[in-house]
């Protein structure tokens, strides 16, 4: 199992690096969805982007998870981050499926395929036999690949200050 060196049929997975973060900083630019992550609004695209990957970063060296770079094959176009994050949820562990996509590259079936990767990956190097995703009550697009990569809504709660569903595996 090499979790920072991975792919999926379009897309490959390596290691977020300071060398991502101009590309990553578009993320951050003419995005409504933003507001579904919990980010300050009030910081520029460049600090947002910054402390993304450097959290990401972060969460790699010390957890041995975290979101990667999503690298278009085709391209070698840095598209989106992606991964396996430990969270603590009612005082249980549990390992989130994430991904989030430059606005650009929506609607092209990529957030399922990473989705679905990693569930995947998850499930193969028995990391967890259950997967959840936190979704913002309003963010649809990501509740349908919850669906689409098998989990149903569990229950509403609320995380970083934000309405959100825990979808998951129903055990």
């Amino acid at each position: 199992m090499n979790y920072f060196s991975q792919q999926s049929p379009r897309l490959l997975y390596r290691k977020l690096t300071e060398a991502d973060i101009p590309s990553w900083t578009e993320f951050f630019i003419n995005n409504d969805r933003v507001r579904f992550l919990g980010f300050d609004k009030t910081k520029s695209a460049d600090i947002s982007a910054t402390e993304w990957i450097h959290k990401q970063m972060e969460r790699n060296t010390v957890g041995g998870f975290g979101q990667l770079a999503v690298i278009e094959k085709e391209t070698g176009e840095l598209i989106g981050v992606g991964g396996i994050i430990v969270r603590e949820l009612k005082s249980k562990t549990e390992y989130e499926i994430t991904y989030s996509l430059k606005p650009a590259f929506w609607g092209k079936g990529y957030g399922t395929e990473i989705a679905m990767h990693f569930k995947s990956f998850g499930l193969d190097n028995k990391i967890s036999d259950h997967f959840i995703s936190i979704i913002h009550k309003e963010n649809e697009p990501s509740m349908h690949v919850a669906r689409k990569n098998g989990m149903d809504m569990l229950y509403e709660t609320e995380f970083l200050e934000m309405p959100v569903f825990v979808f998951g595996d129903k055990k």
